[in-house]
This record gives C-alpha cells, sequence and structure tokens, in this order.
C-alpha cells in the first residue's frame, strides 16, 4: 500500500470504542456488526487523530481485499471521513488542531469511520471549506475523485467533447454530469425509470445561466427507445467522445436480472463511440471478443478501467491525488458540485443503512451523522 496507516507507533496504549465492521460467512456473504475497535493512544510523526463528525457508506469490495491480499475476519467499514483534527504527530505539516478536514482512509486502515475517533496519515486529508457542510463533504469526496478520475485522467476531457454518462441519475452519474458541464462538454445521460427522467431534465447549474445541464436524457425504462440511435442521432452520426458506464452486458443470452435489465450490452458501447473515443468502464469482468477489439481498433478509441481506490494503493501520484480532493472540495464551496444524498442518518440506524448499500437498494448517497 502507499500510505499506511499502521506506521510503527510509540507505545502500546490504546482507547477503545465501537465501530463498524463487515464479516465475510463460508459463502462470502456479507455481515455488518458493529464492535469494539482499539485506537491507539499515541500517533505516529506524520498521522493525525481526527475526532469524526460524519462518515459516508459505500459498498465493501470483498474481491478487492481478496486480490490486495487484505484478507482478515473483519473488515472496517466506512471510510469516506469529514471530522476536526484533534491531534498531530510532531512531524506533520498541513495541519493543526481544531482544523476541519475531509479524507477517505486507506484501504489498510483497521478502524471503521463510524470510530468517534480515527488516526490517519496527513497525506490522505485536505482541509474542508468552511461553507461546506459535514454531510456535503463526507457525501462527495469518494464520488468527486471517481468523475475526476473518470473524466480528467482516464478520458482527457476536453471543451466540446460529447460523454455519454450511463445512469446518469446516481451519485457518481449526477456529479460526472455536473463536471463535464463546468468544462464545456456536451453532456447525455441514461435515465432508468420515469422518476430518473424527471430528475435528470431538471438539473440546472447553481450558477450562471439556467439552461439544462443535459442535452438530451435518454429513458432506457422505455422499451421503445435505442440507446444507440439516440446517440447517433444526437451528434450527427459521428458518435460520442466519451462514454462512462455503470456496468455493461457481456452476453446477448444473460437473464434479464432487474439490476442489469437496463445496462446496455458492450457492442451497443463500441458501435455509439466516435473515431478517438474513450470508454471508461466500471465492469470489472469486461470480455472483449476479437471483433470488439477490432471496431476498437478501427475508431482508435481506448479502454479504460475505473477503480479509484488506485490513488491511494500507490504512491506514485499522492500529490495529484491530493489536488483532486482539494478540488472536489473547491467546486463544492462554489456550487458547482452538488451531491445526490440521503437525509443524514444516526449512528444506531447505520448496520441497517449498510446493508441496503451493500444490496444497492438506495439510489442516494448515505451518510452517517455523528
Amino acid at each position: 500500500m502507499g500510505v499506511h496507516l499502521t506506521e510503527e507507533l510509540a507505545g502500546n496504549l490504546s482507547v477503545s470504542m465501537k465501530g463498524l465492521y463487515c464479516r465475510l460467512n463460508d459463502s462470502e456473504e456479507v455481515k455488518f456488526v458493529i464492535q469494539d475497535a482499539n485506537v491507539p493512544a499515541t500517533i505516529g510523526d506524520r498521522q493525525v487523530k481526527v475526532q469524526v463528525k460524519g462518515c459516508a457508506l459505500s459498498p465493501v469490495d470483498v474481491r478487492l481485499f481478496n486480490d490486495l491480499k487484505l484478507q482478515r475476519d473483519t473488515a472496517p467499514v466506512g471510510r469516506e471521513i469529514v471530522g476536526t483534527v484533534c491531534q498531530v504527530g510532531p512531524k506533520v505539516s498541513f495541519f493543526q488542531p481544531d482544523e476541519e478536514v475531509v479524507g477517505i482512509l486507506p484501504l489498510d486502515t483497521e478502524l471503521s469511520g463510524l470510530c468517534n475517533t480515527v488516526i490517519i496519515h496527513e497525506q490522505l486529508l485536505v482541509p474542508k471549506p468552511e461553507k461546506v457542510s459535514w454531510v456535503s463533504a463526507a457525501g462527495a469526496v469518494r464520488d468527486g475523485l471517481r468523475a475526476y478520475t473518470a473524466l480528467h485522467t482516464l478520458a482527457h476531457m476536453a471543451l466540446g467533447n460529447t460523454l455519454l454518462v450511463l445512469d446518469g441519475a446516481s451519485p457518481f452519474g449526477v456529479l460526472s454530469i455536473q463536471l463535464a458541464h463546468y468544462h464545456g462538454v456536451k453532456v447525455l445521460a441514461t435515465a432508468h425509470s420515469q422518476e430518473d427522467h424527471k430528475f435528470l431534465e431538471q438539473l440546472r447549474p447553481s450558477v450562471g445561466a439556467r439552461e439544462s445541464l443535459l442535452a438530451r436524457v435518454i429513458g432506457l425504462w422505455d422499451a421503445k427507445v435505442d440507446l444507440v440511435e439516440a446517440c447517433l442521432e444526437e451528434t450527427g452520426g459521428l458518435g460520442v467522445d466519451i462514454v462512462i458506464d455503470a456496468g455493461v452486458k457481456l452476453y446477448d443470452e444473460e437473464p434479464e436480472a432487474q439490476q442489469t435489465a437496463q445496462l446496455p450490452h458492450k457492442h451497443d458501447i463500441i458501435t455509439l463511440l466516435g473515431v478517438g473515443g474513450h470508454w471508461v468502464t466500471m465492469e470489472q469482468n469486461l470480455q472483449l471478443d476479437p471483433p470488439d477489439a477490432r471496431s476498437l481498433f478501427l475508431k482508435a478509441a481506448s479502454l479504460s478501467f475505473l477503480n479509484e481506490e488506485v490513488w491511494t494503493a500507490s504512491s506514485a501520484r499522492q500529490g495529484r491525488y491530493l489536488h483532486i480532493l482539494r478540488d472536489v472540495m473547491d467546486k463544492l464551496s462554489t456550487g458547482t458540485f452538488r451531491p445526490l444524498l440521503e437525509d443524514p442518518v444516526p449512528l444506531y440506524e447505520a448496520t441497517v443503512s449498510m446493508e441496503m448499500v451493500q444490496k444497492r437498494q438506495v439510489r442516494k448517497r448515505v451518510v452517517v451523522q455523528l
């Protein structure tokens, strides 16, 4: 890992407090439990002790833990934190006590973000702007990072591009739309229901001209709507420059499960992609057949996999990572980013809320307020 929480600590004293953790059983079913966690009483040279004010909940990627050899009996839940600095190590240069900060706990952390206090390396935190609420900061930090990674780092978004955001009414989709519109990109988005369709059509910037953030909403809930046809019509037959998917169908004969019924087929995405286009995918198991690769080759198109965890899994681009987090907070403070949030939930509802998040039964970002 790049920056480890588990730096060598001075002394063995610790304080016990409650946190939310997930357990795996033999069938790899995830169970969430509140249990005691030990927070060291002393901190490392460049570590910061933060009193947590809010923590956003995201699904736990069990497979990623296994791939990185981080298997253990329990894994902490809730890594997107916001809070107040209450103690700093002797060599910390970025922060002072009482400053408000936001960050994402590293994958190898042993502390849940729902603990009252966490210890984290100073290079994984950025200041929280004064006018940004605790809930908004915690709820936007991961989706903002993901949007920046997809559009800037992977797709090299530029003024005048055309972007297709699949499932635009998701928390990640909304921030991607807002970021792209801010940079002068023409945005198309798909909607999975009539409610999502109406919500997307009403998206407006918080400042400036009140035109819609979207050039077109494509309602995939309507069986008569053809995604490829709509995108080609909107681009004069040239295809879109950037596609960000929310998962794809790999095979024609896949069963029409409820959660995959409205996902586009990989062939559809390749067809609607323009020359020199960028396809950014969240489909971890994507398989391309030789004809698929040939089509991408003929278009000189690129395919990138979106995994925002690489920023803390490697220290190669630590400065870039912090720059992104700071910019996410800046866009929150100016109103460019307006995250899609559920009402804050109290700590005693965290277990039930996390079970719903893991099963993807909530459409908005859930933040636990401590």
